[in-house]
């Protein structure tokens, strides 16, 4: 039917239909258009990135302290003369170990063997004086009972026999220092060890206590490490013994290692002799003597090194990997925390000392806690993160490849 020869109601009311018909069916064309583009949005979303945990637990771990020192000799001999005279020999080759009563040196003994002998003499002269004045001094004792003799001539027999028996006295004195001197020409070791170089040569004139030794020895083995320890770390182990959050070790108590300057592991253990009574006042540490077994000579007197000594066992200990903290702005220790949710906070922490390739700590962390260990770079707080645990990564990680990936 022609529209034109319809009412004009009727035409107002189907332009309006089609008008209605034609938006609908727009609407519906859009419907797939608009379902796309959601779930390409919800396709591009970025997931929350990923990191890997340690979760904090208590361990039971032997704990020590690391204290600087140094390794001196146990004995030490400055080798000098007690007589003086002009060196004829030196003895000994320049850092060889010596033996106690080994001759060092020899000095010109033409002089003391002239003047033993003459105090030989003398005491030979004054033994061959007694005989007659003992001999006269007995007669006139049994004849001054008879008043044969005067008294007179009975004391000059005594006095003359008491004379020369002293005088016999001082020369065996005399014998026995000229011994002595002649003895002293030749200077010996007086401990047995490793000699250094020679401060003298063949032919020089030395005398009694010459002010520079003419060699110095030293034992080696065993030798200290003299190790420096400071008065507050004593104070608060001992303090930790006393509340027992440390207990001793009794195996390891004594025992203490040396790291040498080479960063390498000194392969014999020392045993802790003593602790020295005083405090340096400048410093607030004192001295812990330590005795190392030194066979093959490796320590060497002046040598620095590093002592490992035992502090005792902590059964409630709290260890993290170092690389899980990190220093804030105010320098302050930090470890990245994630909760059950994934999301992530900061946590102070009061570091106690370094174990090895971990961290013990005193406080901040409470057992399950879960620390990010790798992907700190990732991870800030109020972030979410998804939580890989960190033993499990690192043990993928070393895992050979199985033979299909290899392929």
């Amino acid at each position: 039917m022609n529209p034109k020869f319809m009412n004009p109601e009727k035409n107002q009311i189907l332009r309006k239909s089609l008008t209605a018909l034609a938006i609908i069916a727009g609407s519906l064309m859009m419907l797939p258009l608009q379902g796309c583009k959601e779930k390409k949005a919800a396709t591009n979303a970025v997931p929350p990135p990923e990191v890997s945990v340690y979760t904090v637990k208590v361990e039971e771990v032997s704990l020590a302290t690391e204290l600087p020192g140094r390794v001196n000799p146990m004995l030490v001999a400055e080798v000098r003369p007690q007589i003086g005279g002009i060196i004829q020999k030196r003895l000994f080759e320049e850092g060889a170990d010596v033996k106690e009563g080994d001759v060092l040196y020899q000095i010109d003994p033409a002089l003391y063997k002239a003047a033993y002998d003459k105090s030989k003499a003398d005491l030979e002269r004054a033994e061959a004086q007694i005989i007659s004045l003992k001999n006269k001094f007995e007669r006139y004792e049994k004849l001054i009972k008879s008043s044969a003799v005067s008294q007179q001539e009975y004391d000059d027999a005594n006095s003359a026999y008491k004379t020369v028996e002293a005088d016999i006295h001082a020369c065996k004195a005399a014998v026995e220092t000229a011994r002595i001197n002649l003895e002293y020409t030749q200077i010996k070791a007086p401990i047995s060890g490793r000699i250094g170089k020679s401060n003298i040569t063949v032919g020089a004139l030395v005398t009694a206590n010459h002010l520079t030794p003419l060699a110095v020895i030293q034992q080696l083995d065993p030798i200290y490490v003299d190790v420096t320890q400071s008065s507050s770390s004593l104070l608060r182990i001992r303090q930790e013994l006393e509340k027992g959050i440390l207990k001793k070790d009794k195996d390891r108590h004594s025992k203490a290692k040396v790291i040498l300057e080479d960063e390498s592991l000194y392969p014999l253990e020392g045993e802790q002799k003593f602790r020295d009574v005083t405090v340096d006042q400048t410093t607030g540490s004192f001295i812990l003597r330590i005795v190392f077994p030194n066979p093959d000579k490796i320590l060497l007197p002046g040598m620095f090194v590093r002592a490992v000594v035992g502090t005792g066992i902590n059964s409630q200990a709290i260890l993290v990997p170092q690389q899980a903290v990190s220093r804030d702005a105010k320098g302050r220790p930090v470890a990245m925390a994630v909760d059950n949710e994934g999301k992530v906070s900061q946590k102070v922490l009061t570091i106690a000392q370094a174990v090895e390739n971990r961290w013990l700590i005193a406080s901040g962390l409470s057992v399950g806690d879960r620390i990010i260990v790798e992907g700190l770079q990732k991870a800030r707080p109020g972030a979410t993160v998804k939580a890989v645990p960190f033993e499990e990564k690192a043990a993928q990680a070393a895992a050979p490849a199985s033979p299909e990936k290899a392929k």
